[in-house]
C-alpha cells in the first residue's frame, strides 16, 4: 500500500534505522520473488515499507555481498525494484574501517566519493547488456553522490549537534580485512574508509537517475603500523553500530523530511 520516494539501505548492524517509521509493514526477503537473501549476522533480511516525517520511505534492513556468492547483478537487483516503485531518492549506509588517520571509531563520514577497486577488475553492476529503460550504457559517475544531499546532511548534523567527516570511501570485495599492506596502498590512494559494500548499489542508482546520499559510520580503526596488535573482528563492528544506533537514527529520520522537503521546492 506504500508507494516510497525514499530508499534507505541498510548495512551491518543498522537496521534499526528503520525504528523510527511509522504505519510500517515488512516483507521477508524469502517471501519476495527472484529476492536475495542475506546471510550475514547483522543483516535482518527484511524490507520495511513506512511512513517517516510524512515521507512514505522503504527500508532495506540487511543488503547482499559479493563476497556472500551473489552476482552483483543480483547484489543490486532492489534498486531497480526501488526505481520502478517510484523511489527519486536513495540512502545508502554501512559500517566500515577508519583508513584517514584523524578519524576515531564512532565517527560517521558523509560519502564524497568512492573508488571501486573490485570495478577496475571486472567485477562491476553494470556489465553485459544495458537495458536503456534504466539508464545510459555509459552513465557518467563524477557526480555518484548528490551534492544538495551532501550539503543538507551537513546542515542536519550540524542543528543536530553532531559532528561529522566528509571523505572518500573505498571498497574491496572481502571478506577478509585488509593487510597492513593493503591499508598503505589505500591511504595512498587518497581513501578515507574502507568497507565490502554499497559501491554497486550507488552505481546502479546513479544508473537510474536516482539522487544518492552515502553515509558510512566507522566501526574500527585500520591497522597501517606492524608493531600494532589488535585485530579487528565482525562482533565489534556490530558493537560500535549499536552504541551509536539513537544518533544514526536521529540523523536519517531529520534527513529524510528535509530531503523529501528539498525535492519539493524544486
Amino acid at each position: 500500500r506504500h508507494r516510497p520516494k525514499v530508499a534507505v539501505i541498510c548495512g551491518s548492524g543498522l537496521g534499526l534505522l528503520a525504528e523510527a517509521a511509522t504505519d510500517k509493514q515488512t516483507f521477508r526477503y524469502q517471501d519476495i520473488p527472484n529476492f536475495p537473501v542475506s546471510t550475514v549476522p547483522g543483516h535482518e533480511g527484511c524490507l520495511v515499507f513506512g511512513t517517516i516525517e510524512g515521507t512514505p520511505c522503504v527500508f532495506m534492513k540487511g543488503h547482499f555481498h559479493l563476497y556472500e556468492g551473489y552476482s552483483l547483478c543480483q547484489v543490486t537487483f532492489p534498486v531497480r525494484i526501488f526505481k520502478l516503485l517510484g523511489v527519486d531518492s536513495v540512502l545508502v549506509t554501512n559500517a566500515s574501517g577508519g583508513i584517514c588517520p584523524e578519524f576515531k571509531v564512532g565517527d560517521i563520514m558523509v560519502i564524497r566519493d568512492h573508488i571501486n577497486l573490485p570495478g577496475f577488475a571486472g567485477q562491476h553492476p553494470l556489465c553485459g547488456p544495458n537495458d536503456e529503460r534504466f539508464g545510459t550504457r555509459f552513465p557518467c559517475m563524477s557526480d555518484a553522490y548528490s551534492k544538495e544531499l551532501r550539503t543538507l546532511a551537513l546542515d542536519v548534523a550540524s542543528d543536530l549537534g553532531c559532528s561529522v567527516r566528509t571523505g572518500v570511501y573505498c571498497m574491496v570485495s572481502g571478506p577478509n580485512f585488509e593487510t597492513i599492506a593493503e591499508a598503505r596502498m589505500l591511504l595512498t590512494l587518497g581513501c578515507d574508509c574502507v568497507g565490502m559494500s554499497m559501491v554497486p548499489e550507488v552505481t546502479v542508482a546513479k544508473h537510474c537517475g536516482l539522487r544518492v546520499l552515502g553515509l558510512t559510520l566507522v566501526t574500527n580503526k585500520v591497522s597501517l603500523d606492524y608493531s600494532r596488535e589488535e585485530k579487528v573482528n565482525h562482533d565489534e563492528v556490530l558493537e560500535i553500530c549499536k552504541m551509536r544506533a539513537e544518533l544514526l537514527q536521529k540523523l536519517v529520520s531529520t534527513l529524510i523530511g528535509r530531503c523529501q522537503q528539498n525535492i519539493n521546492t524544486h
